[in-house]
C-alpha cells in the first residue's frame, strides 16, 4: 500500500487544504512542491539529471583534440632520417678527433646499408670494433644512395683533414636527406 501511495502525484497544499498536507506528513510523505505562500522557487538542475547533449559533445571534442595532439607528438618507432644524420655527424666528428689525438689516420666508409670506421695500424687498415666508432647499420629501412659505387670512403689524416668530400643521400619511405661532409669533417644535411 505504501508503494502505491508514493505513485500518487501530490498537488499543491493550497488546493487540498492543510489537513491533507498534515496527513501526508504523518505518514512520512513530503511534498516536492511548495506553494507560492510558502516561498515557491524554481529548483536548480541537480547532478541527478545528468549532462546535456551539448556538454557531452564539448567533452568529446576536447578528448579528440588532446588525442590528436598526443598522436602528432609521438615519435616514429622506426626513428627519423634526421636522427640518422645526427648520429652519423657525431660519429664522424669523433673519428676526426680520434685521428688528431692518436696521430694516426682514421677512415670512414659508407655502404648502402651501414657505415663504419677503420684505423691504420701496423701498416694495414683495421676495423674499429667497439665504442662509438664501431660499424652501425642505418636505422629501420633507411638506405644510402651512393650512385654507381657500392661503398664510398674518406680518410682523416693526423691533423683532422679528410682526403675528399662526401655527398650521400639517405632515403626512407619516400623522404630523402642529402648529407655533405666537408674536408674538415663537418657534416651538414639538406632536403
Amino acid at each position: 500500500m505504501k508503494g502505491r501511495a508514493a505513485c500518487v502525484p501530490v498537488r499543491h497544499f493550497s488546493e487540498r487544504g492543510a489537513a491533507f498536507g498534515k496527513r501526508l506528513a504523518e505518514h512520512g510523505f513530503e511534498s516536492s512542491r511548495r506553494s507560492a505562500e510558502h516561498g515557491f522557487t524554481f529548483s536548480k538542475r541537480s547532478a541527478e539529471h545528468g549532462f546535456t547533449l551539448v556538454e557531452l559533445m564539448v567533452v568529446i571534442v576536447i578528448i579528440g583534440l588532446l588525442s590528436g595532439a598526443v598522436v602528432l607528438t609521438m615519435a616514429d618507432p622506426r626513428g627519423r632520417i634526421a636522427d640518422d644524420v645526427d648520429r652519423f655527424a657525431g660519429r664522424t666528428r669523433a673519428a676526426r678527433d680520434s685521428a688528431i689525438i692518436s696521430g694516426k689516420p682514421v677512415a670512414l666508409w659508407i655502404s648502402s646499408t651501414a657505415y663504419g670506421f677503420e684505423r691504420r695500424e701496423n701498416g694495414a687498415w683495421q676495423p674499429i670494433m667497439e665504442g662509438p666508432l664501431a660499424a652501425r647499420d642505418w636505422a629501420g629501412e633507411t638506405r644510402a644512395q651512393l650512385g654507381s659505387a657500392t661503398q664510398v670512403r674518406a680518410v682523416f689524416d693526423s691533423i683532422g683533414r679528410a682526403d675528399q668530400t662526401l655527398r650521400v643521400t639517405l632515403e626512407r619511405g619516400g623522404s630523402a636527406v642529402t648529407l655533405r661532409m666537408d674536408l674538415d669533417g663537418k657534416v651538414t644535411s639538406g632536403g
